[in-house]
């Protein structure tokens, strides 16, 4: 099974080709770029000197979130776009569970850590034992405080994964919490482990349509909280 994953939930944009658990191509950039001029070029360039094509693919993998909304929705749009064309299923991954594919040599406690702003994280916990993944809870927007608590009754290591890893970090140090963060090549996030997810997911029948793939963004965007607060409508009848 063939997998083409695209990864632009945060700064950092790359695409990715695995083959049953191997990575054949991976394309990375992570200069502050707009992903809607940078993505599809860096995609053509990977498959161009790998000496792939859309059609050696057999499904299109992509983060759907958590993570910047504007990111998500350029890597999902461009996603069902890729897979509509050549009548292709779909594979929404998790941005947090992703980036614990990309740690399975770790043995412990995956922390999932994005900047949420408004002073919480996106978050998720993973164990990692033998090279498997085991998700612990529910991708979710909360405080710090909430995965301090949570962290304090694990007895296990805990490698903190994420564009929002070092200022979790700095909170669970302060805390007198136990943790370590993952190297700078490990920490953020990448299609390589949307890859790796989505073949695990793909296994168990999880897959869907280009027309199926949706977003997931937790919460609501700031233009939706302020038409809330205003008594506004989020959407039109």
């Amino acid at each position: 099974m063939r997998i083409l994953a695209l990864e632009t939930s945060a700064k950092s944009v790359s695409v990715a080709v695995t083959e049953n658990g191997t990575l054949l191509a991976q394309a990375y950039q992570d200069r502050g770029l707009t992903h809607s001029v940078t993505l599809m070029p860096l995609l053509d360039g990977m498959l161009k000197t790998a000496g792939l094509t859309l059609d050696d693919m057999d499904i299109i993998a992509v983060a759907q979130g958590p993570g910047s909304f504007t990111g998500i929705r350029i890597g999902v749009s461009a996603a069902k776009g890729l897979a509509w064309a050549k009548a292709l299923p779909c594979c929404g991954v998790s941005t947090l569970e992703a980036m614990a594919y990309g740690v399975t040599d770790f043995e412990g406690v995956v922390v999932g850590a994005m900047d949420a702003r408004r002073q919480q994280v996106y978050n998720a916990l993973f164990r990692t034992e033998n090279g498997r993944v085991t998700r612990l809870c529910a991708d979710r927007a909360v405080a710090m405080e909430l995965v301090a608590e949570e962290l304090a009754a694990m007895p296990e290591p805990k490698l903190i994964v994420g564009d929002g890893a070092v200022l979790l970090y700095d909170f669970l140090q302060k805390a007198g919490i136990g943790c370590r963060l993952a190297s700078p090549l490990h920490r953020q996030q990448s299609a390589a482990g949307v890859a790796l997810a989505a073949e695990h997911l793909a296994a168990q029948g999880l897959t869907c349509s280009a027309q199926e793939l949706q977003p997931v963004y937790l919460r609501l965007s700031q233009a939706e909280r302020e038409r809330l607060a205003r008594g506004l409508k989020i959407t039109l009848d």
